[in-house]
C-alpha cells in the first residue's frame, strides 16, 4: 500500500494507535504513579524488561502519543520530549559530552542557545564558532577532540543557512553527531535526516505547536549514527541494540536526572496544534515571501533578510533544500528611522519574543533576545541596532502589507 502524504499520516496519529475508547485524539493523562498488581512487573518496567510506565518524569501516555507523532514527522527511530526546546537542546548534549570533549557550532545561533554553549565552556567542553554557511571552516575546526558538530536550518535572526548537505557528509565521514536544529523550518518544510542528521532538535513551542500557548521541545534520533561507536555511552546503557543506545541515555541521564519533563497538558495542545502544521506553514510562508519583496524594496529599509529573496547569499540552497523559505524575515531599518517607533506604529504586528505563532510578531532583536551577547558579538552575527525581526502570521496578506506600509512612512 502506497505510503500516505504528512497531512494524512500527521492527523491519524493518534487514532492508528488504538486510544482507548475509540477517541481521536489521546486524552490527557495527568496522573504521575502507575500502579502495578505484581510487584515484579515495576521492577521488569524499571530495568527495562517489560513495556510500561514507571514515573510521571520519564514517561506518560500523553507525551509518549506526541513523541510518535514527531518520530512519525521526522522519519527517525524514536523521540524524546521536554519541557523546553532549550531543556531538549542542554540535556542532550549534555548526557552524551563531557569534559575535554569538543563542538563545533554554526555561529549563527539562537542567544539562548548560544548561551547554553558558554555554560559548556566553563564547564570544561570546548565550543569552537565558526560560519557554518561554508562547510570548509567546519571541517578546518575539527579537532581530536571533536564529538558533535550544531548547526541551525535558518539560523535566527538573519536568517543564514548552513551548508547542510556538506555538513552531513562531512560528519559521516568523520563519524561525528550531526546534531541539527529544524524549528525554523519545521519537519513540513524540511527533513535532516535528508542531509544524514544523527539527532533533530524541534522547539515544539514554535510552528509545531503554533498557537503560543504551550512549551515543549523534542529530540529524535534518526537511526544514521552508528552509537557503537560513541565512546561516551555508559556501560548500563549498552545491553540493548546499539541503534538504540543515544536514545536511551539522553532518556536516562538527561530526561530523567535533569528533569525538564514535558507535561500531559502542553504535549495534549502541541499535538493538537500540529494537525494544522502545513495549513499554518503554507499560508506563513506566503505572507513572509510577499513581505520580504516589498521590503526589500521600501526605500526606508536598508537591508532584508529572507531566504526566498533571489538576492539571498543562500537562496539557491535553500531553494533546493526546503520545500519553501519558511516565515522568518528581518529588516536593518535606514539611518534615522527607530526600531522601536516603527513597532509601535503597528496594529496587526505584536511587540513580542516568541515565533511560530499564527499572529505575526516583530521585536528589536539586538535590545531584547540579543541584548546579553554584547554588541561585539551582535555584530559578527550581522544583528545591527536597528534590526527588527518578524515571525510572519497567518493574517490576511492586505493587512499586513497596510499595516507595513504605515509603519515605514517617514
Amino acid at each position: 500500500m502506497a505510503s500516505k502524504g504528512f497531512n494524512t499520516t500527521n492527523l491519524h496519529s493518534d487514532r492508528k494507535d488504538n486510544p482507548e475508547h475509540g477517541v481521536l485524539h489521546k486524552p490527557v493523562h495527568t496522573s504521575v504513579a502507575y500502579g502495578y498488581n505484581d510487584a515484579r512487573h515495576i521492577a521488569e518496567v524499571f530495568q527495562g524488561k517489560r513495556a510500561g510506565y514507571n514515573y510521571g518524569r520519564q514517561l506518560n501516555p500523553t507525551v509518549t502519543a506526541l513523541q510518535k507523532r514527531i518520530s512519525s514527522m521526522e522519519d527517525g527511530i524514536a523521540s524524546v520530549a521536554f519541557g523546553t526546546g532549550m531543556a531538549a537542546i542542554s540535556s542532550t548534549i549534555l548526557s552524551l559530552l563531557r569534559t575535554g570533549d569538543h563542538i563545533v557550532s554554526s555561529a549563527f545561533l539562537f542567544g539562548n542557545t548560544n548561551s547554553f554553549f558558554g555554560t559548556l565552556q566553563r564547564l570544561g567542553v570546548e565550543v569552537s564558532f565558526v560560519d557554518a554557511t561554508d562547510v570548509n571552516n567546519v571541517e578546518d575546526a575539527i579537532q581530536k577532540n571533536t564529538k558533535l558538530v550544531f548547526v541551525e536550518t535558518i539560523a535566527n535572526p538573519v536568517t543564514q543557512i548552513s551548508d547542510l548537505e556538506k555538513i552531513g557528509h562531512l560528519c559521516e565521514l568523520e563519524n561525528l553527531i550531526y546534531m541539527v536544529d529544524n524549528t525554523m523550518t519545521s519537519p513540513y518544510l524540511f527533513r535532516p535526516k535528508n542531509v544524514k542528521a544523527s539527532l533533530i532538535i524541534n522547539s515544539l513551542t514554535k510552528y509545531i505547536g503554533g498557537h503560543g500557548n504551550a512549551l515543549g521541545g523534542i529530540v529524535t534520533d534518526t537511526g544514521l549514527y552508528d552509537w557503537s561507536t560513541f565512546e561516551n555511552i555508559l556501560e548500563t546503557y549498552r545491553s540493548e541494540d546499539s541503534a538504540v543506545w543515544g536514545i536511551t541515555q539522553i532518556k536516562k541521564k538527561g530526561l530523567r536526572d535533569i528533569g525538564a519533563s514535558l507535561g500531559p497538558e502542553a504535549a495534549h495542545h502541541l499535538a493538537i496544534g500540529s494537525e494544522t502544521l502545513s495549513l499554518r506553514m503554507n499560508k506563513a510562508s506566503a505572507n513572509a515571501l510577499s513581505l520580504a519583496e516589498f521590503c526589500d524594496k521600501h526605500p526606508n529599509i536598508k537591508q532584508t533578510y529572507y531566504p526566498g529573496l533571489h538576492n539571498h547569499p543562500q537562496h539557491d540552497r535553500a531553494k533546493k533544500l526546503f520545500a519553501s523559505f519558511g516565515a522568518i524575515l528581518s529588516i536593518d531599518l535606514v539611518d534615522g528611522l527607530d526600531c522601536f517607533d516603527v513597532l509601535n506604529k503597528m496594529d496587526c504586528v505584536v511587540s513580542s519574543s516568541n515565533l511560530g505563532d499564527t499572529r505575526t510578531l516583530g521585536i528589536p532583536v539586538a535590545h531584547t533576545i540579543y541584548f546579553e551577547m554584547g554588541k561585539t558579538r551582535r555584530s559578527s552575527m550581522g544583528i545591527s541596532d536597528s534590526m527588527i525581526r518578524f515571525s510572519v502570521g497567518i493574517e490576511e496578506l492586505d493587512d499586513l502589507l497596510t499595516d507595513f506600509e504605515k509603519a515605514l512612512k517617514s
